[in-house]
């Protein structure tokens, strides 16, 4: 049998935190932007917002691209200020490689995020390596909603998607699944270990 991969190395949830708060100001004070305005544009909660950078809270891949589109940035840049913007005239690379051990890195408390391709300009996929971490519907205060289409491919362990119209599927390791993001859903480890997944969003 062949060995399994090994786990990406889980980052501190604090210390993700606190990265993305860095990030964030730094961002938003680039654009010269008060959080009021970030607010308005990005339809999160002023108060969120400042909680965010000062790290104090977890916020859900939802709120994190709702600031990300607001700041014109990829979720990988909000997630670390390490990962540059493409500079005006620069040439576009054709192609570009990451690791999930060394990507951005972020966890909500029910999933553990890592941004690929973080580095790639323009965008039109978000491609993420996760850790699902959540077990039970009642860890989630609501179901995630987000504009755009998603991906799912299991890449080891079992997981449970839910969906707020009633709909269940369980995927299994090397089986996917794809479905509107715009409805609201969860995903839960079936797997005695934490479930490790692919998923791609687009917009």
């Amino acid at each position: 049998m062949a060995p399994r991969p090994a786990r990406p190395p889980a980052a501190a949830p604090e210390a993700d935190r606190v990265q993305l708060g860095l990030s964030l100001r730094a961002h938003r004070k680039a654009r010269r932007l008060t959080l009021k305005d970030l607010s308005g544009r990005s339809g999160v909660a002023l108060s969120t917002l400042s909680k965010m950078e000062l790290g104090q809270i977890s916020v859900s891949y939802e709120k994190l691209a709702a600031v990300a589109r607001a700041l014109s940035l990829d979720v990988g840049q909000l997630l670390d200020a390490r990962v540059a913007s493409p500079q005006p005239g620069a040439a576009r690379p054709v192609v570009v490689w990451s690791d999930a051990g060394d990507a951005p890195a972020y966890r909500s408390g029910n999933y553990d995020y890592r941004a690929l391709a973080a580095g790639f300009p323009g965008k039109r996929m978000t491609p993420m390596h996760g850790r699902i971490l959540a077990r039970a519907r009642d860890q989630f205060s609501d179901f995630v909603r987000h504009p755009g289409q998603e991906f799912l491919t299991v890449l080891s362990g079992r997981v449970r998607i839910e969906f707020e119209t009633g709909e269940i599927i369980e995927v299994g390791r090397h089986e996917s699944a794809y479905f509107d993001s715009g409805v609201g859903h969860i995903y839960l480890s079936l797997s005695r270990s934490d479930a490790q997944v692919l998923v791609v969003m687009t917009e």
